[in-house]
């Protein structure tokens, strides 16, 4: 070994054994493919072995490869550790947070809060992205997943943020043209806007009223992954939307929309979920606790 190992090499390998790839690395670590590439290769030079096989549609990591990825994890592991009982000496937390949240609650939510966080401590590096999808945190590398749904795997730890529930609603104008359902086998007729999203069956509303949970198979001449185009498909008088009070409640507030089967609704609050205890981790104890009191202030509580 003639050349010293960069620990940002070690953290661009395990990147791309994690990611399956050098785009997809270069892409989570704001780095050009080239540029990881490179740092692959002086990696590679410096160790003295083969970290990866290349071809043209994939990249496999070689059995040296996963002596090496062992080594770089532990390494790596051991330095945010340091941070994190330095910062909690200071007080201040430092090192990488990687956050994630859903589309729409991320980007008009998380991601203000987010920037609170940034120029609260600056020694955090956040990086926060935002899903249409149920994010895998532990085999992602995330280490904060602001989630909204109460279905939480048992391995993972998780705090209750807000409480939140979805509600069914739709613009007067479409009432007035389709007429009001009465009971919730009524929605199998009308023209319901059907969101893929995350932790959301697509196409299946279970929702809670006097009698229990109950299902409903609900289709319309829409749907969509995101929900704020179901929203504003709902806004235009296309149909009925099951969405968050967190999202329509100001909507409701001044008529834009009305709840249709009031006594209905989905339970669906907001968790912090990470994958250990918070004890063990300065930096994504202070997200929790400022997340939580962000929120609770947002709602007044």
């Amino acid at each position: 070994m003639n050349n010293p190992i960069e620990n940002e090499d070690l953290r661009v390998l395990v990147t791309v054994a994690r990611k399956g790839g050098f785009a997809a690395a270069a892409q989570e670590l704001g780095m050009s493919p080239a540029y990881v590439s490179k740092r692959i290769g002086i990696l590679e030079a410096g160790l003295g072995v083969k970290l990866f096989q290349r071809s043209t549609r994939r990249i496999l990591i070689t059995e040296d490869g996963e002596r090496v990825l062992a080594h770089a994890q532990t390494i790596l592991d051991h330095l945010d550790s340091l941070a994190d009982e330095v910062s909690q000496r200071r007080r201040e937390p430092a090192g990488r947070v990687r956050i994630c949240s859903s589309f729409g609650f991320g980007r008009k939510v998380v991601a203000p809060l987010v920037a609170q966080l940034a120029m609260r401590y600056p020694g955090l590096q956040i990086r926060f992205e935002v899903f249409d999808r149920l994010v895998d945190i532990v085999e992602e590398g995330f280490d904060l997943d602001v989630r909204i749904g109460d279905e939480i795997a048992p391995h993972l730890i998780a705090r209750r943020l807000m409480d939140n529930r979805r509600v069914l609603c739709a613009a007067p104008a479409y009432l007035a043209n389709h007429g009001v359902p009465k009971t919730l086998a009524d929605l199998a007729s009308h023209n319901c806007l059907p969101i893929k999203e995350r932790d959301h069956p697509f196409g299946t509303w279970r929702l809670r009223g006097r009698h229990g949970e109950e299902t409903v198979k609900v289709s319309g001449s829409l749907s969509t992954n995101h929900g704020e185009i179901a929203l504003r498909w709902a806004r235009a008088g296309a149909g009925i939307v099951l969405r968050s009070l967190w999202d329509v409640q100001p909507l409701l507030d001044d008529g834009t929309l009305v709840r249709v089967l009031p006594e209905y609704a989905q339970e669906a609050n907001v968790w912090a979920v990470y994958p250990q205890r918070l004890g063990a981790s300065a930096k994504v104890r202070v997200c929790v606790e400022m997340l939580a009191q962000q929120l609770s202030a947002q709602r007044g509580e």
